[in-house]
C-alpha cells in the first residue's frame, strides 16, 4: 500500500504537467494557401489531381493565369471549348451528374471566364467576363439553398442546382483541367489562392 502511494503521487504530476491554462489569446485565421496548377503538354489533367473531399458550401480564391493560357486548338471549332478551373461535385454523386465549377478559354484574343455545371447529368455554362492575364481576380462559388452562385468581378450568377436543399456532404472538388476533346498544347500554368 505504501509502495502504491507515491506511484499514485507521479501520476497525477505528470498529468498536471499536460494542463495548460487556457489562453486568453484570440485564434488567428488561417493564412491563405497558394497551390500553382501545372497542366502539362499533352495532358488534360493538371499536376493536384488528388481526390480531395470537402464539407464546404463555399470557396472563395483568387486566380491568377499567366501568358501560357494563350493557346490555339488544332481544330478551330474546339476553340470554345471550356476548360475548367476550380469548384467541386455536388449531390454526393460524379462531377458530370451534379457539380459547379468555374471555367476558362482563350478566345478572340481574350481570357474568358465561365460559369459551368452539371445538374442531373446535363451540361449548364454561361460567360462571365473576360479576366487579365498575369493579374489576379477574385472567384467565389456558393451553394445557397437550391442555387450555385457564381461571383465574378462582383457580379453574381445564379444556376438551378440539381439536389435536395439539405444534401451537401460528400463533396470533392474539382482541380484545373484541359479541354473537351483535345490536350494541353504547350504546359499551363495557373495559381490559385484560396
Amino acid at each position: 500500500m505504501l509502495l502504491l502511494r507515491p506511484l499514485f503521487i507521479v501520476l497525477i504530476y505528470l498529468g498536471l504537467l499536460g494542463c495548460k491554462e487556457p489562453s486568453s489569446k484570440p485564434v488567428a485565421p488561417s493564412a491563405p494557401v497558394t497551390t500553382v496548377y501545372r497542366i502539362k503538354a499533352g495532358e488534360q489533367s493538371s499536376d493536384h489531381e488528388a481526390l480531395t473531399f470537402t464539407t464546404k458550401t463555399s470557396l472563395s480564391f483568387n486566380v491568377t493565369f499567366d501568358n501560357s493560357a494563350i493557346y490555339t486548338s488544332k481544330l478551330a471549332e474546339n476553340q470554345n471549348d471550356i476548360n475548367k478551373l476550380y469548384g467541386f461535385s455536388d449531390c454526393n454523386t460524379h462531377h458530370q451528374t451534379a457539380s459547379a465549377r468555374f471555367g476558362w478559354n482563350w478566345r478572340d484574343d481574350s481570357l474568358r471566364i465561365y460559369a459551368y455545371c452539371y445538374r442531373n447529368g446535363e451540361r449548364f455554362s454561361q460567360e462571365l467576363g473576360t479576366a487579365e492575364l498575369n493579374q489576379p481576380a477574385n472567384y467565389k462559388l456558393s451553394i445557397v439553398g437550391d442555387k450555385y452562385v457564381f461571383t465574378f468581378k462582383g457580379q453574381e450568377t445564379t444556376f438551378a442546382r440539381g439536389c435536395p436543399n439539405g444534401q451537401n456532404t460528400n463533396r470533392y472538388r474539382l482541380f484545373p483541367y484541359f479541354g473537351g476533346d483535345e490536350v494541353a498544347p504547350h504546359t499551363i500554368t495557373i495559381t490559385i489562392t484560396e
